[in-house]
């Protein structure tokens, strides 16, 4: 009677769409052995059913494209029923562990060791707990939509948290809706400063939280946070207005502190910055990384491509769109803080030559387009192998070949398309795919893109051109525009080519592989060569060998001397004429920009950036076209 009542009520439910309350995830984590990086995790399951559980460790992280492994770092496992009876469990591969015979509740315990502070890893110590979900948190397959509640006993650690996972009234306790959130949600817990304040947008008033674990003072703290507040504001107006986080905030979570690594990681609500260098060390240079993180809050989080949602924590992560996700977001950093008026165009237009350079000269673009650069990622994404590439000839980051091409699609707009400009184009993708979360593809890039122009022609050639394919914008045309110049930097200096050299007072170890093309690879040198002497000069030094390149000028030749895999070669390096480009304002180049050159220029760069002298640095002999 009973076994037919339950069957009636599971039929009525599917009828009606009723389902039942799941019980949730439950997590708990302590650091009694901090000061050794470790952690104690246990994590129960319920009403599991009769299949064998399937626990597992991530391979990878959101935000992240490549394996990473997280597994290694967990040992001393314990798995016991809903009784506490110990359970065996087996391992079918090094990520996960199988628990059968179970009688429906099964809790695991594990510890972790955790010492990298980054966006990708965790980091325990006495003065911290930085914790990445999936760096830190086992899961099951087969529960991603079961909410999570996770319970934090910092101990005696005078530690508070930060974190996106949502607060309840037990200040050490708290939710996710599901998995993907949950693993989306780093923490930080440790003494740090805060600031916050509100933005309004649409109608709707959100608070932005400052997080900064550091050494510093207050006076760096309010520094940085009038610093972040002013680009805040200028990517909310790129996207003509601010995306509507989950729980009404966003927050910052950094950690400057001279035992982390330089990075940073978007979340959907938050991101992590970290640094080596304290604010007033570093003259408030984290407000770069800042600045690209706050944009992934739309470009990444909410406007996401389809290859990225949901995320995979079971294998690398492949778009063929991080041209756009992350490209894009790398043009818009620098722009944003030299929009708020935090870095003088002086700044900003290092920051675009190294764009150009990187698309101009490196030899990779000759091996792919940039969609063909983003699927790399999982080979170059913080990814570590222990057998050397060729990536110096043959790869050019996404980053910096998605940034060059937002920079020639923006420039081109401004000058083709009245009214047009990448923030209109951004602001059309955002309403299509952002707000509604609806992945995108190439294509539906590059119709927003007719749709914005009402030139569908050119959004084709555009994208076969320097998305699909691998063309190089007209970069000096496009500059003049804003009455900026594209001029050679070093236009009489000889070189012998791009070449990281290790001294060792003896001889100069080539440390990366040249590059196709320069005098060093066309005379036979390559990575692990030990360079002896150009002509009469020894080279043991950097001086020495700055000092000898210096003698030379384009076209002349001179006699290298080396040691190639344990016998002494000799090789003629021909000099050639050092290429790298930089960029200059009109005013520097010693011509007068127009007013129609000036209007754009404000126009793309902000109110302040006609130069109050009328020279900015060293004049430059550089022709307009």
């Amino acid at each position: 009677m009973q076994e037919a009542r339950l069957v009636c009520l599971l039929m009525l439910a599917l009828v009606s769409g009723i389902t039942f309350a799941q019980s949730p995830v439950e997590y708990e984590i302590s650091f009694e052995n901090a000061v050794h990086h470790e952690a104690r995790v246990t994590v129960t399951w319920r009403d599991i059913g009769d299949e064998p559980l399937q626990m597992r460790m991530s391979r990878s992280s959101p935000g992240r494209y490549a394996i990473h492994e997280f597994a290694k770092n967990v040992y001393q496992v314990d798995v016991v029923n809903g009784r506490g009876q110990p359970l065996k469990f087996s391992r079918p591969n090094p990520y996960q562990w199988d628990v059968s015979g179970h009688d429906g509740t099964v809790t695991a315990s594990y510890t972790l060791y955790a010492d990298m502070i980054d966006g990708t890893y965790s980091g325990i110590d006495l003065t911290h707990a930085h914790l990445n979900a999936p760096a830190t948190f086992m899961w099951a397959r087969g529960f991603d939509e079961r909410s999570i509640e996770i319970t934090f006993n910092p101990g005696h650690h005078n530690w508070r948290a930060g974190t996106q996972l949502v607060p309840t009234d037990d200040p050490w306790v708290f939710t996710a809706p599901n998995l993907q959130y949950f693993m989306d949600s780093p923490v930080e817990f440790s003494d740090f400063s805060e600031r916050s304040w509100q933005i309004t947008s649409n109608g709707k008033t959100q608070t932005i939280r400052l997080l900064v674990h550091h050494q510093g003072n207050d006076d760096d703290m309010d520094s940085y946070t009038e610093k972040a507040k002013k680009v805040v504001d200028a990517q909310i107006a790129i996207f003509g207005e601010a995306p509507t986080f989950d729980y009404g905030e966003y927050i910052f979570i950094a950690d400057y502190l001279p035992w982390a690594d330089g990075d940073g990681m978007e979340h959907r609500n938050s991101t992590i910055l970290t640094s080596a260098n304290s604010l007033n060390q570093s003259d408030f240079s984290a407000l770069d990384t800042l600045s690209h993180e706050f944009i992934h809050a739309w470009n990444a989080e909410r406007i996401r491509p389809s290859r990225l949602e949901p995320f995979d924590f079971e294998q690398a992560n492949m778009s063929l769109n991080l041209w756009f996700v992350e490209g894009f977001t790398s043009y818009y950093g620098p722009l944003a803080i030299r929009r708020a008026g935090e870095s003088s165009l002086t700044d900003y237009a290092e920051e675009i030559a190294y764009n150009i350079n990187a698309v101009s000269f490196y030899p990779g673009r000759s091996f792919a387009s940039s969609q063909g650069m983003s699927i790399q990622a999982p080979f170059v994404d913080a990814a570590t192998s222990v057998d050397p590439t060729n990536f110096s000839n043959t790869f050019i980051s996404y980053y910096t070949y998605g940034a060059a091409i937002g920079l020639a699609l923006d420039l081109t707009l401004r000058e083709k398309f009245t009214g047009e400009s990448l923030d209109t184009y951004m602001q059309k993708v955002w309403q299509r795919y952002g707000v509604t979360e609806t992945p995108y593809t190439t294509d539906d890039l590059r119709e927003v893109l007719a749709e914005v122009t009402g030139a569908p022609a050119f959004a084709r050639s555009f994208f076969a051109r320097y998305v699909t394919g691998q063309e190089l914008p007209d970069y000096k045309a496009l500059l003049a525009n804003a009455g900026m110049l594209l001029c050679p930097k070093n236009p009489d200096q000889a070189t012998a080519g791009p070449v990281s050299l290790k001294f060792d007072g003896k001889s100069a170890l080539i440390r990366h592989n040249t590059i196709i093309g320069s005098p060093l690879y066309e005379a036979g040198l390559d990575r692990g060569d030990e360079i002896l002497s150009i002509d009469r000069l020894t080279i043991n030094n950097q001086s020495q060998w700055d000092h000898a390149v210096k003698r030379y000028k384009p076209g002349e030749s001179a006699s290298i001397s080396y040691i190639q895999r344990g016998i002494t070669r000799e090789a003629t390096l021909n000099f050639t004429q050092d290429k790298t480009l930089e960029v200059v304002t009109y005013e520097s180049g010693g011509l007068t920009p127009g007013e129609s050159q000036l209007a754009f220029r404000r126009a793309w760069l902000g109110q302040d950036s006609t130069p109050k002298q009328t020279t900015i640095g060293q004049p430059r002999q550089c022709e307009a076209k």
